[in-house]
């Protein structure tokens, strides 16, 4: 169908692809390299090359195909491109390049991420708990700062929490000292903690008796 050059000219040539590929790309740890050549890739097997060669591919890119080669190992080493196989009417069989590992992971992150903000939820929930009463806009900023800029993760925060209730001083001051000294020696996880204070143990186990920390951890893994 010869169409004068129109808008709907351009909207008859398309190509599909996420919005969310376009956007988010950059959470797979992809640069534009790469994504320009997933999307040429997409481009020739929409008119037919479902396994484009890598002079194909680089021919409308200005990159060689060398390079086009490296783009694609990275990706299937990454796990976010396959060559898969079907079978057409005729049971002839054809390969294709299947980017379906990378939307499906595109798409796990999602899940990943109401993950993580139902687990920062329940810390502001459990702040609540452990000091008696709702939290101030200021103590809530606090927190929002450990997580996001100081990207704490939720279960070190708790610890520090708890290490507060255990010493009885149970104050954002204190808790936030603990975190940033923790900071400061590389401490990352609560397994760390863990290991560190074995070693404190172990260092100073001839000067001081040693501290039961079993309730301590075990409220840790609630």
């Amino acid at each position: 169908m010869n169409l004068p050059f129109s808008y709907q000219k351009i909207l008859i040539d398309q190509l599909n692809v996420p919005s969310k590929l376009i956007k988010d790309y950059q959470t797979l740890e992809l640069t534009e390299m790469d994504l320009m050549v997933i999307l040429q890739v997409l481009r020739l097997q929409k008119e037919h090359e479902l396994l484009p060669s890598f002079d194909q591919i680089a021919q409308h890119m200005m990159i060689n195909s060398n390079e086009v080669s490296n783009v694609l190992k990275k990706l299937r080493n990454s796990g976010l491109l396959s060559i898969d196989q079907f079978q057409d009417e005729s049971q002839m069989v054809h390969e294709w390049y299947s980017i379906t590992p990378l939307i499906e992971k595109l798409y796990e992150i999602d899940g990943q991420i109401d993950d993580s903000k139902a687990e920062e939820g329940k810390l502001f929930q459990l702040f609540e708990q452990e000091f008696g009463r709702g939290l101030s806009p200021i103590e809530i900023e606090t927190i929002s700062y450990w997580l996001d800029d100081d990207r704490f993760k939720p279960a070190l925060i708790k610890a520090a929490l708890r290490e507060s209730v255990l010493m009885g001083k149970l104050n954002f001051r204190y808790i936030d000292r603990i975190l940033n000294e923790w900071k400061k020696r590389g401490i990352k996880s609560v397994k760390d903690t863990k290991q560190q204070e074995k070693v404190e143990t172990t260092t100073n186990k001839n000067q001081r008796p040693k501290r039961d920390t079993s309730v301590y951890y075990n409220w840790l893994e609630d």
